[in-house]
Order: structure tokens, then C-alpha cells, then sequence
């Protein structure tokens, strides 16, 4: 995170910055709102430019589905949430966002850049935010779009697999898994907005199925840091979100069926959806899994853009053509 929150206030400001942001995968399974982890691989990249004229104006979101309006934009947003929290919100800035995650997709495409937002404005004006205010940005623009929760915002900004104990406190640990794990990620061609995904998870859940998924998540948590494969497929099992959501996306189940079928280490809807994620032993199995994958979809009339990857460990960071 050094690279991120170096700059103190009245230290060198550049006049142009470039952050980037992973994509994630939140919930985890049986983890709803409480565990993520981020994806190596694609990201948005949020470039800040300083202005003289005061207020977020962003040039170019990324997308034609994607609002221009710093009220509506994740980005603009976090970057109007952290010149607040900095004390200088009459500052000027402009921002483009080159998305490379999907929109609704279920990879932590808001979250990301809202990240991005946060870490490139810090930088860009040298405002010296710890990683909590940074958090604090993020969540402020997420919470507009998908809701108060940290299962994305967190390993995009921070890296690695981590498990929130309190959202409110900011207070998370970080879970070490082994080098090998790769995770497969599906991605059928539809889209799920979060608030339509969060729009049908129950209210009320009765006491053995909160127990049986707050088991699961510590055999999770045990799996990744000891490298039971055996262990996580067995607690890789979400009896809340999952049973909620599947209804709303064609040919997951399936594609679940098939990627357990093909030797995966548990399987689950990534965030809201649409996208799946699968674990993986090792970059071999990952294949096989996501062939496997890829054709479930497929027979079930969708098409599918599956890879395979890795955790990212880095989390946000500047870029160095900044």
C-alpha cells in the first residue's frame, strides 16, 4: 500500500496521475459481504488531471452505458469523497476511466473504479490518506450504486484474499492461501445489476442456516491458509445468496455442476452475478475446468468467455507512466 498512500499533504502534487484497480470476486461463496478477493488480470485505470477550475468533471466514464455526471460516477465520486475527507474539496480535477472489467458482470467493476478514483485523486494533489480514509472513499461512492459493503472495494484497494470482521470499523485480516490456487473465471453474455442481485436475497435467515454458513466460511478461511483443497470444496457452500440468485442466471447451474464434475475446488456465483468463479488446483485444472465450464454454458444456448488466473497480491496501485 506504500505506493499509494506515500504522499503527505504539502508534498510534491503531480499534475497527471494513473491508478489502477483489480477486479474481484465478492462473497466468496458462502462469504456474503464478508470475504473477497481480487482477480490478477484485467482492471479499470482511472487518469486524473488537475484543473483550475474547482469540482470532479469526468471526460470520458469508460463506456457509453456509463454516466458522465461526478454525481453518479463511482470514480468521481470516491475522488469528490476523498478531497473531503482531505479538507480540500474545492479543489479541480478531471478524470477518464478505461474500463477493462465488465459492466454488471459480478467482477467488482464499480468497486474498481471507485478504488481507482480514491488512490488516483490521493496522489494526485498529494493529500496523504491512510488506507482507512481510502476505504472510507471508495465505500462512499459504492454504497450509491451497490450498496455499503467491502467484499470488492477491499482486495481491489489492498490485494490477496481477505475476510472483514467488521465493516464499520474497517477492521479485516488477511488470509493466506497457496501459491498454486488459480481461479476460473465464467462469464456468460448477460448482465445482472448488484441492486437487482441484492434485491432478492431474504431478509430474515433461520438460525441453523446462519450457522451452518458462518461454519463455512471458517472452513474456508482454515482451507485457504493450510492448502486443503478437500476442505474447501466441501465449504464452498452458500445457502443464502447462491439458492436466491441462481433463478436469475440461466445456465449456472450447470456450469457448477460441470466445473465440480471436472475437478474443481468449489464453485459459486461471483458477487451478484452473472459471472462465476471456480477454484482450481493448479493452472492445469484451471483449463479443464473452464473448457468444462465454457460448455455448460454453451448447451445451455450462452455464449461464454472463461480464464484463468491468480489472486492478485498488489491490490491498487499508480501506474509508473503516470
Amino acid at each position: 500500500m506504500s505506493d499509494v498512500t506515500a504522499r503527505r499533504p504539502g508534498g510534491p502534487a503531480a499534475p497527471r496521475v494513473r491508478a489502477f484497480a483489480p477486479g474481484s470476486v465478492g462473497n466468496v461463496g458462502p462469504g456474503l459481504d464478508i470475504m473477497g478477493l481480487a482477480l490478477a488480470g484485467p482492471g479499470d485505470v482511472v487518469e486524473a488531471v488537475r484543473t483550475d477550475a474547482p469540482g470532479v468533471a469526468v471526460l470520458d466514464a469508460g463506456h457509453p452505458d456509463l454516466p458522465r455526471e461526478a454525481g453518479a460516477n463511482t470514480a468521481a465520486l470516491a475522488a469528490q469523497a476523498a478531497l473531503r475527507l482531505a479538507g480540500y474539496a474545492e479543489a479541480g480535477l478531471t478524470l477518464r476511466i478505461t474500463k477493462g472489467l465488465p459492466l454488471s458482470g459480478g467482477q467488482g467493476g464499480s468497486a474498481a473504479s471507485a478504488v481507482a478514483g480514491a488512490v488516483a485523486t490521493n496522489a494526485l494533489f498529494g493529500l496523504g490518506l491512510s488506507e482507512q480514509q481510502l476505504l472510507e472513499s471508495a465505500l462512499a461512492a459504492e454504497a450509491c450504486v451497490a450498496g455499503w459493503h467491502l467484499d470488492n472495494i477491499l482486495p481491489s484497494l489492498v490485494g490477496g484474499i481477505v475476510l472483514i470482521r467488521d465493516t464499520g470499523a474497517y477492521d479485516y485480516v488477511r488470509v493466506p492461501y497457496p501459491a498454486s490456487l488459480r481461479v476460473v473465471v465464467a462469464q456468460p453474455e448477460q448482465r445482472l445489476r448488484t441492486a437487482d442481485g441484492r434485491a432478492v436475497l431474504p431478509r430474515e435467515i433461520p438460525r441453523d442456516v446462519a450457522v451452518y454458513q458462518a461454519a463455512q466460511v471458517a472452513g474456508m478461511v482454515l482451507a485457504f491458509a493450510t492448502g486443503d483443497g478437500a476442505l474447501l470444496r466441501r465449504s464452498l457452500d452458500d445457502r443464502i445468496a447462491e439458492p436466491a440468485r441462481a433463478p436469475l442466471l440461466p445456465g449456472f447451474a450447470a456450469a457448477k455442476a460441470a466445473a465440480l464434475a471436472a475437478g474443481a475446488l468449489g464453485c459459486s456465483i461471483s458477487g451478484s452475478g452473472p459471472s462465476a468463479f471456480a477454484f482450481a488446483a493448479d493452472a492445469a485444472a484451471g483449463a479443464a475446468i473452464a473448457a468444462a465450464m465454457e460448455h455448460a454454458y454453451g448447451a445451455a444456448g450462452l455464449r461464454c468467455a472463461t480464464r484463468v488466473t491468480g489472486v492478485d497480491a498488489r491490490g491498487c496501485h499508480l501506474l509508473e507512466d503516470g
